[in-house]
């Protein structure tokens, strides 16, 4: 079985930056066993539910917008990038989806912010001055490293070579492309990684108390899990972003098993 996930195309007003990013997401996606899936920004929504019904997985991309601060009840900084209507619609259809069903959800960059703000939490606007240079960019492989907690499914997919222990955290070096991130984390998301010079989070996870969802008869735990990185750039030269995106599918593939069990249980009931 190849579980489809749901890629939103990133933005509805740079065509230049959706044909660069798109790619690397699905490449990502495709390579871990997985069909990448376009998510227009500009379908009807009868047409955008259908679509994302039709998908087992979401990995929500990077923007080179800013989710707009009036979602979580903030004033606008002049450093704030134009929201994206489009794209916020197109996330949270794919995430009231993920929520419904229980299908995994991968967010990246301006991902790990969306989830963030459609859960209810808010955002740092600028990160700016701080000693960690976070708008690195692509061109920087290792921008810096995130602690991250021992106890988090994401400290599951790390390796000892790569993410060593240092004072309880596991060290993971990565790259990083941003100017907001986490600052209140949603309900039902806990913080699992910060920056070690200033704090940044940089990555949040579904608390495993929230985290049950039901398919009919079957119960089991929704993966949900935000990066502040870029592991789609990183796919080759770190196992920390191939295990990323393998559990996504992993996941996927799970929720898609269950999907089969489920309708092979109707057809015998109906035979």
């Amino acid at each position: 079985m190849t579980p489809r996930i749901a890629i939103p195309v990133p933005t509805s007003t740079d065509v230049p930056y959706n044909q660069r990013s798109w790619p690397s997401y699905a490449r990502a996606v495709t390579l871990s066993g997985g069909e990448p899936v376009a998510i227009p920004l500009d379908l009807p929504i009868t047409m955008l539910r259908e679509l994302i019904s039709s998908c087992e997985g979401v990995l929500l991309p990077g923007s080179p917008a800013d989710v707009d601060p009036a979602l979580y009840g903030a004033d606008r900084y002049p450093s704030t990038a134009a929201a994206d209507p489009a794209r916020e619609t197109v996330d949270y259809l794919l995430l009231d989806d993920a929520e419904k069903h229980g299908k995994p959800v991968l967010g990246i960059c301006f991902g790990v912010q969306s989830l963030n703000v459609w859960r209810g939490g808010s955002l740092i606007q600028d990160l700016t001055p701080l000693p960690v240079n976070h708008s690195a960019g692509s061109k920087v492989a290792i921008a810096h490293t995130a602690l991250v907690a021992r106890d988090s499914l994401l400290a599951s997919l790390l390796t000892e070579d790569e993410a060593p222990e240092v004072d309880g955290f596991l060290r993971l070096p990565i790259n990083t492309s941003h100017h907001q991130s986490v600052a209140a984390p949603g309900a039902g998301l806990r913080i699992v990684a910060r920056s070690p010079e200033d704090g940044v989070i940089e990555a949040v996870e579904m608390d495993a108390d929230d985290s049950v969802f039901h398919v009919e008869h079957l119960a089991a735990k929704q993966f949900v899990l935000g990066v502040q990185w870029h592991p789609e750039r990183s796919f080759e030269i770190s196992a920390a972003s191939r295990a990323l995106f393998a559990r996504l599918v992993e996941e996927a593939r799970r929720v898609e098993a269950a999907g089969v069990d489920v309708a092979h249980t109707t057809e015998s009931a109906a035979q």
